[in-house]
């Protein structure tokens, strides 16, 4: 698909080409893009479409790059972070960020570990830009995706995009705690907005069999839905990466722990990424000193060596084994909040 005018300037459609296979290289160079389908996906996906502005933060604020700038240098500028292994401010509400496009590398391995097959049906919580249901509907078609945000200009502009690039997939105005029954049962559901637990919602209503990908605390979960319509549940274990992303609205995110909050803490422990993952994890439920003391006894876990367990009777988080002696209740429960899915701005580590 060719590069798309927009505004009364636009980019250049050979400069937008060379953006994305730009960025194209830089992805596969993570591994990503091994899957011929997703990489056909990020080939013909044009991102530029999906933020025809976007915001960049400076000191005091935040300055506005746009495709319609009528200053050259500055529509160069939005083109090349367009095409930025990074994540993109697209919602900036008294200052604070509501919604971004996710990092495009991230992005890639978090569509390959869905694992979808031809014909799933797949929910998006958390619509943003739509530039990441594009590259679904690309892989499995417009009528097997739904997408869904809080925010009614969130997915106004999302069909406008999607429109632009020529996919049309379901987009939903309403809360992603809640999910859509309507468009239910789904193989795969997606979050792009950080959880301090997995709605239940989600688990009714998917398939026997199905797939659930959120990032919560500051990882990412991937469960298997087992059981009957009547009682189903879910587990599975954390993957490698680190995700940092906008929470779910209405509801409180497991942040990192400030430095300065760790009473004392020596600092090796405090700027350790998987300390902070499991302080972020057992946030509320288990005192620093004590996490501490797990996490030296335990050898510095990985984050594959925990996991998440759902179901009717409670949700809880734990070390290597869900019945083991390292076990953390999640929540609050997500069933209790009226709100939805923002997009999440995410980052990823090794």
């Amino acid at each position: 698909m060719g590069a798309h005018r927009a505004g009364p300037y636009g980019p250049d459609e050979a400069a937008a080409l060379a953006a994305r296979a730009g960025l194209l290289r830089e992805i596969a160079l993570t591994g990503a893009l091994d899957e011929p389908a997703w990489r056909a996906a990020f080939e013909e996906v044009p991102r530029h479409l999906f933020v025809p502005y976007y915001f960049v933060s400076r000191p005091g604020g935040w300055d506005r790059l746009w495709s319609g700038d009528p200053d050259p240098g500055r529509r160069r500028r939005w083109l090349r972070g367009a095409y930025a292994d990074a994540p993109l401010a697209v919602r900036v509400r008294d200052g604070e960020l509501i919604s971004s496009s996710s990092q495009p590398s991230l992005m890639a391995r978090m569509l390959v570990e869905l694992e979808v097959r031809d014909g799933d049906d797949v929910l998006e919580i958390g619509a943003g830009s739509g530039y990441n249901a594009a590259l679904l509907a690309h892989r499995l078609g417009d009528s097997h995706v739904t997408t869904i945000d809080l925010e009614p200009e969130i997915t106004e502009s999302a069909r406008t995009h999607l429109a632009a690039a020529g996919y049309r997939p379901t987009v939903v105005t309403g809360d992603g705690a809640r999910g859509v029954p309507e468009r239910a049962p789904y193989d795969r559901v997606i979050a792009t907005c950080t959880l301090p637990a997995i709605p239940h919602a989600w688990i009714a209503q998917c398939r026997p069999g199905a797939r659930i990908l959120a990032p919560l605390a500051t990882g990412l979960v991937v469960l298997r839905v087992t059981g009957t319509p009547s009682g189903r549940y879910a587990e599975g274990h954390f993957l490698h990466t680190a995700a940092y992303f906008v929470p779910l609205r209405g509801t409180p995110a497991r942040r990192p722990v400030p430095y300065r909050s760790l009473g004392g803490l020596p600092r090796r422990a405090g700027e350790n990424e998987l300390f902070r993952f499991l302080l972020a994890l057992t946030a509320g439920r288990l005192d620093p000193r004590e996490a501490l003391s797990l996490w030296e006894r335990e050898r510095r876990p990985e984050r594959e060596r925990y996991g998440v367990t759902v179901t009717e009777e409670g949700e809880w988080a734990w070390l290597d084994d869900p019945a083991g002696p390292y076990v953390w209740p999640l929540g609050p429960d997500v069933r209790s909040y009226g709100s939805g899915a923002a997009s999440g701005e995410s980052g990823g580590g090794p």
